[in-house]
């Protein structure tokens, strides 16, 4: 077991000597945990094929999972990928630092493994001077998937990172929570047109506005790219809780009755029941769980977003044996929302 260190940074003006202390545990072949503006990641040297192994060893991850390289400037895309396409520039002139992840041919010298084996790399920089710094002093490339154990909830927090991931890495700078909650938009740029992967914060209507015509593969095995090879994050489950969730979608009253109901029939079973709402509905549940938590509005899905998970880690707290979750609404981040919702659920959907 390793000696995890935690060491808080101010986020908006972070510590020089802390930052160079963690990026030579980086040189050195460590794993360092880090916020960005999505969630935290697990960073390691992104060239080095031993460095990444040890990602995939903390985590539990599978190793044909692939990773994302994170970069300190756009220059850094050179170093890795090739055949960019023109509209890389646009894109990276838009949303870059930013959550978006750009999938394009890898070159040979990026280690298979952090490709899962693809001819294809996600590059990203990320929107948060913490990590950049890091990346920066590091002098290399990350590879930094989510800092959790796979399967696991995303980590918003330094607290998550620490739940999951202490005694298996050997350091995490707490940077405070990050700001979006959701991982980020991964576009496919071998295809054409191009793919989403996975939706983020960056969306859909987002990239149509730029792209034109946009696909998008968020698990249908037939709207996979051509390729047949399976992206970064869509492999396996993810966001899974130790408590079963029902997702219910439909319209809001509806909704409200089904989750009534079906907190009833699990209370008069003796089960614990928690229940997921939006602050406009929060109140109507109260009489019916045992723990309600609202994630914000249904006008603010930034908000949403940026408390899901933590309200998902909060329940395994609350000793609860069952889980109902609100469905929302999937225009612009609502389907990154929904996205990771019905991954949690596993396929325990209730049309209400």
């Amino acid at each position: 077991m390793k000696e995890t260190r935690i060491v808080k940074v101010n986020p908006d003006s972070p510590d020089i000597h802390e930052i160079r202390r963690a990026a030579s545990i980086i040189k050195n072949g460590g794993l360092v945990a880090f916020p960005t503006e999505t969630v935290y990641g697990l960073g390691a040297d992104g060239l080095r094929t031993d460095t990444v192994d040890k990602i995939f060893l903390a985590k539990g991850r599978p190793q044909d999972n692939p990773l994302i390289l994170h970069v300190a400037s756009p220059d850094d895309i050179s170093r890795v990928a090739t055949e960019m396409p023109p509209v890389v520039d646009k894109l990276v002139q838009l949303f870059w630092p930013g959550p978006l992840t750009l999938v394009l041919p890898k070159r040979p010298h990026v280690p298979d493994v952090v490709s899962g084996g693809l001819p294809t790399i996600g590059v990203r920089m990320p929107d948060n001077i913490i990590a950049l710094t890091l990346i920066a002093e590091s002098g290399t490339l990350l590879a930094a998937p989510s800092a959790n154990l796979s399967g696991r909830p995303s980590p918003t927090q330094a607290s998550h990172v620490a739940d999951d991931m202490w005694g298996r890495i050997d350091l995490i700078l707490d940077g405070g929570p990050t700001r979006l909650g959701v991982e980020s938009t991964v576009l496919d740029l071998t295809e054409d047109p191009p793919m989403i992967l996975r939706p983020g914060s960056v969306t859909r209507e987002e990239l149509r506005d730029v792209l034109g015509n946009v696909n998008l593969s968020v698990g249908k095995s037939q709207d996979r790219p051509s390729s047949g090879q399976v992206p970064p994050g869509m492999k396996y489950h993810h966001y899974s809780l130790d408590i079963p969730l029902f997702l219910v979608e439909g319209q809001a009253q509806d909704v409200i009755k089904r989750i009534q109901e079906e907190a009833g029939k699990y209370r008069r079973s003796a089960k614990k029941v928690g229940v997921i709402s939006s602050l406009e509905s929060k109140e109507q549940y109260l009489d019916y769980a045992d723990v309600v938590k609202s994630v914000g509005s249904r006008h603010d899905m930034t908000q949403v977003a940026a408390d899901l998970y933590r309200i998902l880690r909060g329940f395994e707290t609350y000793k609860v044996n069952v889980l109902l979750a609100e469905g929302f609404s999937e225009a612009g981040l609502g389907f990154a929302v929904m996205n990771r919702l019905r991954e949690a659920a596993r396929g325990r959907i209730i049309h209400a």
